[in-house]
Parts: structure tokens; sequence; C-alpha cells
């Protein structure tokens, strides 16, 4: 079975489908972008509604976008089927003022970039299908070389079908607690098996201002638990800490110190906290934390 055996079982003809393996050139988005498909499906999509110019002239030929993220080498997960609209011409300055572009910058990318030579792009109007639907971060295929070639024709390619997962790996990968290294933006599009997991976890944790490396420690162990701590942060960037309020929270880089165990008396977890606070320095003016 192929991606074009799926694609007639609907009635969707394969000469009028252009198939995208996303998978963007800068770092920090590709990280975040099976979130996005995840969690902000608005995100997602707005990241492939513009193109260059040669993509442009195939979607202006084609009726359906088969989307899919690159998933590992020569493999791709399925997101969803788009019906393309109308386009629309929009300028580097209307670009950058559509809000989900804006929200897509902190995460590096680079859209309609200055060394681009256009004085204007155009802007799809994709809308989602219900086309396998429930496959979303399930369906795998096998991408074609060469893998470089992101987008296809579906007609002259054969993509086949490789394995469908029973639940969607857009967010499969283990959360090491001593790993975590997230930036503020990060925070507000963390998976939901994620946060399910920080829901769980007693911390002590750790705040790096990349702007002019100074830390902050703070703990959790109230209302779910370190998500609960982080979540408040995400919302506002300082947490309510005074230091903190006077700092740009995109420079801010959260981690865990050390996990406590769930039912840690509160007195006992500020005490650990106020050991990390000593070992790495952090009551000012050395560091962020007042107390």
């Amino acid at each position: 079975m192929n991606l074009n055996d799926l694609l007639a079982d609907k009635g969707v003809g394969a000469r009028e489908v252009i198939v995208f393996r996303h998978r963007p050139n800068e770092p920090e988005l590709r990280k975040v972008l099976p979130w996005l498909a995840a969690e902000r499906p608005e995100l997602f999509n707005a990241y492939q509604q513009t193109h260059g110019s040669r993509v442009e002239n195939a979607m202006r030929g084609a009726k359906h976008v088969a989307s899919f993220i690159g998933h590992e080498p020569g493999k791709a997960l399925f997101i969803g089927l788009y019906s393309i609209g109308a386009s629309r011409t929009v300028t580097r300055e209307e670009f950058w003022k559509i809000p989900a572009y804006a929200e897509l910058k902190p995460f590096g990318m680079r859209g309609f970039a200055e060394e681009d030579d256009r004085t204007s792009v155009l802007w799809f109007d994709l809308a989602r299908t219900d086309f396998y639907e429930q496959w979303k971060g399930k369906l795998v295929v096998g991408w074609p070389p060469p893998e470089r070639a992101w987008w296809r024709r579906a007609h002259n390619n054969i993509i086949p079908v490789l394995a469908i997962h029973e639940e969607s790996v857009l967010d499969a990968r283990a959360l090491n607690w001593d790993e975590i290294n997230l930036t503020w933006d990060e925070l507000r599009i963390l998976p939901a098996s994620w946060k399910a997991k920080l829901s769980e976890w007693r911390a002590i944790y750790y705040i790096f201002d990349t702007s002019d490396a100074r830390g902050y420690v703070g703990s959790a162990y109230g209302s779910n638990n370190l998500l609960g701590r982080w979540l408040n942060y995400a919302a506002v960037g300082h947490g309510g800490n005074h230091l903190l309020r006077k700092r740009d929270a995109r420079h801010f880089r959260f981690s865990i110190l050390q996990r406590v165990s769930p039912d840690m008396d509160s007195k006992d977890v500020i005490e650990i906290e106020g050991s990390w606070k000593a070992r790495l320095h952090t009551h000012a003016p050395h560091g962020l934390n007042e107390n």
C-alpha cells in the first residue's frame, strides 16, 4: 500500500496533490515543529502557507497538500491532507505582521528573509480535511530519495506506507528530567505527554538568563507541581519574582536541578532549594534570588 492508494480510496486524484515532508533548516524550529503539529495546529499550518517561487507555482496548479514531518532518515510522519484555497500577495512587511509568523520567529523561522530578492510572496489558504484524520501522528511512510527533495508531486512518486502506530508519535520522545533545557517560548507549547510528567514532579529548578549568564533557583511543590510553576512563567515571564520582572523572558532557559519525593514536606523542599542557591551563588547581587 502507498500514499496514492490512500488518496484513491478517498477519491482524491494524485495529480492534484503536492506532498510536503517538512524538516526545517532552523534547528529550534525543527525541534518544536512536531509539538506545533500536536498542540498548535494553526501555527503548524501557518508555517506551510508560504514558500519559495517553485513551490508557489506547483501549489497554484494543485488542489491539495499532503503534509508530513521528517520522522527519521528516509521516513515521514503524516499530519494531514489540506485543501488549497485562494492565495494572496503578501509583502515582507505584511508577512511579519501576521500574528502566527510573529509567534514562529522566536523559534528561528527565517520566513520571508531579507536575502530573498522577491518583493512579495504568495500566502495560501490551506484548510485541513478529514482525510484519515485518525492517523495524524501515527501513519509513517517511506520517503523516496533524494531525501533533500522535501516536496514531491504525488502522481510522480511511490510513497509506501511503512507503519501505522496505535498512538501518536509526535511527542513520543522520552522526557528525561536531567536533560531538560527549555526556552521560555518552548514552555508555551509543551506536548501533552510532557505536561503530564511535569505535573507529577516536585523539584528544584533553575532559570538561566543567557543575556548576562545570571541564574535563579526556585522550587515547585504546589498545585500541579513543576507544571503549575512553569506554566505561570510561560504566562507572565517572571513568575512573580521581583528581579525577574525586569528581564526579558525570551532569554530564559529552564532546567531541573533535582527531583524530590512527591510527598516531601514543603519545609524540606525549601531547605533543599536554599542549599542549591548557596552552591550556585544565585543570591543577589551575583544571581537573581533576592532571598
